[in-house]
């Protein structure tokens, strides 16, 4: 891998043959890199450029106006999560000092107050969001952005079954109560030098079916991603969104996709404030109760299943918790 490919999905909103041809370049991509970027995915430009305004604004108020609204809880991914508190490298089983990032996370605004989200298996996933209140129009801007994602995320996950045999609802119609999040990531310049082995996120791999990413499209200290040879490709600075897989659906697909390992680096002490970058990051995550196993058409005689059936609840709950920083519960509670 030399290069992150970019798939245009206009064609595939416009023919079959068109849909055809933008699943075939995307398998081939989750077949080499688990990365792939997209243009031509009909967000509106307004609708992203008010979820970077958003967080712009946000992360510019006082500590302590933040901390208004830091999250209840470590296990719990919602709300403010200031620096120090995460550690993206313990995905993957390696110890570094904590990321330089700070975070604001939003899952499901509206869902019901029934026995599936408040029950004790639904308590690391499904929490009541934390709004701010400020910047002015903060919460509509964030939310527009987040259907926005929704209806890329339907999209992309017709295209992945129409590769992998398997009817066009497979994936939605187990995510009808997903947990999804997006993380508004705020990556600021560094005013001193860094710990050893201190990067703005870890090298980790993601959890969930897909990410969808969309940076400012600062180049300087962004993101990386492994290549088979162990090297690092930096991502193509363009106009789009990075896509890529997480370990749900590589453990679903057998290793046959590829879940890759990627982080975002540090910027050259000569960039200054000139290094500052924002992302929005929208994780797509299966409901906690669906099974992830093997699909049919990811397995033959010389293709056994690799894992054994797991819930993406027990799984997920499993990889968050080696994130959190001992002083994870002070920043909540502040």
């Amino acid at each position: 891998m030399s290069k992150i490919p970019v798939v245009d999905l206009g064609a595939s909103f416009e023919s079959a043959a068109g849909f055809d041809a933008c699943a075939a370049a995307i398998a081939q991509a989750c077949r080499d890199t688990g990365f792939f970027g997209v243009v031509g995915h009909g967000v509106p430009p307004e609708t992203i450029a008010g979820a970077l305004a958003a967080a712009r604004g946000f992360f510019s108020l006082p500590l302590d106006e933040k901390l208004r609204v830091a999250r209840e809880r470590p296990e719990l991914n919602r709300a403010y999560i200031t620096f120090g508190t995460e550690t993206l490298a313990r995905l993957a089983g390696n110890e570094t000092p904590p990321d330089h990032k700070e975070v604001y996370t939003v899952g499901p605004d509206e869902y019901p107050e029934d026995d599936y989200h408040t029950c004790a298996a639904a308590r690391p996933h499904w929490g009541p969001n934390r709004w701010p209140e400020a910047p002015g129009g903060f919460r509509p801007r964030v939310l527009a952005y987040w259907d926005a994602m929704q209806r890329l995320k339907l999209h992309l996950t017709h295209l992945f079954a129409r590769v992998l045999d398997l009817p066009a609802d497979y994936f939605p119609s187990r995510m009808r109560k997903s947990p999804d999040q997006l993380r508004l990531i705020h990556y600021p310049p560094y005013t001193q030098a860094w710990e050893p082995g201190q990067l703005r996120a870890g090298e980790h791999s993601d959890l969930g079916l897909l990410t969808i990413v969309y940076s400012d499209n600062n180049p300087i200290g962004g993101l990386e991603v492994r290549n088979r040879e162990g090297g690092w490709v930096a991502a193509p600075d363009f106009d789009g969104f990075m896509v890529n897989l997480g370990d749900t659906m590589m453990r679903w697909c057998n290793d046959r996709w590829k879940s890759t390992p990627h982080r975002v680096v540090n910027p050259p002490p000569a960039a200054g404030g000139s290094a500052e970058r924002i992302s929005l990051a929208f994780f797509a995550i299966p409901d906690y109760d669906t099974v992830i196993e093997c699909l049919p058409s990811c397995t033959d005689a010389e293709h056994p299943p690799l894992y054994p059936p797991v819930t993406m609840g027990e799984y997920r709950a499993a990889r968050f918790a080696r994130t959190a920083n001992a002083n994870a519960n002070a920043n909540a509670n502040a």
